[in-house]
């Protein structure tokens, strides 16, 4: 059922290094993106696709990735994502990407769950830095990063209470939490 994939489709911070995932794989979760809803059907964004260890160190540099866990500082190494998915607003089909890039990021983020895979959608990009070590044209605006590998980690949902900060968290055992409203605080009546 959709709603099994959505719940296993959070966000990891965590990855086992010693799981690739392959160039054929990326290009899946692409067509995903490409069968997407797109504004006005522009269609204005394209992706850049990388796996090789290179790449991924010199992307992994230009991420942050927890705000809400100050005193964390990212995946260690035997942690880090195994590849990466950048996707790119073409400002020369608009200049306006609205949602966009949040559907077809969800719709290559629940792509990637069913196939056991996991990943984290970053926007706290260092984009000035990204665009100069990996040569993108101006052309194209960055918009998002998906990092992706095996899960390395657990992370479970929990009813947001009262009062309660909406900030994500890891217990003693190392568990993220992630804090989400419930419905009947979501639904209007």
């Amino acid at each position: 059922m959709l709603i099994d994939l959505v719940k296993r489709s959070r966000t990891f911070r965590r990855f086992d290094e010693s799981v690739s995932v392959s160039m054929a794989t990326l290009r899946e979760l692409v067509a995903l993106a490409r069968f997407s809803p797109s504004a006005a059907n522009r269609q204005p964004l394209k992706f850049k696709l990388y796996n090789d260890a290179a790449d991924r160190e010199t992307i992994f540099r230009s991420l942050a990735w927890a705000g809400a866990l100050p005193r964390w500082g990212g995946p260690k190494e035997g942690e880090r994502p195994m590849a990466y998915i950048l996707i790119l607003g073409d400002t020369e089909i608009t200049s306006s990407f609205a949602v966009d890039e949040g559907i077809m990021a969800q719709s290559m983020m629940l792509g990637a769950a069913d196939q056991g895979l996991g990943g984290c959608m970053l926007g706290a990009i260092n984009r000035k830095q990204l665009r100069e070590d990996l040569g993108i044209p101006e052309r194209y605006e960055i918009l998002l990063v998906l990092a992706l590998g095996k899960p390395a980690e657990t992370v479970v949902v929990d009813d947001l209470e009262p009062g309660q900060s909406v900030n994500y968290w890891r217990d003693e055992q190392d568990v993220h939490h992630v804090p989400k409203r419930t419905l009947d605080e979501l639904i209007l009546t």
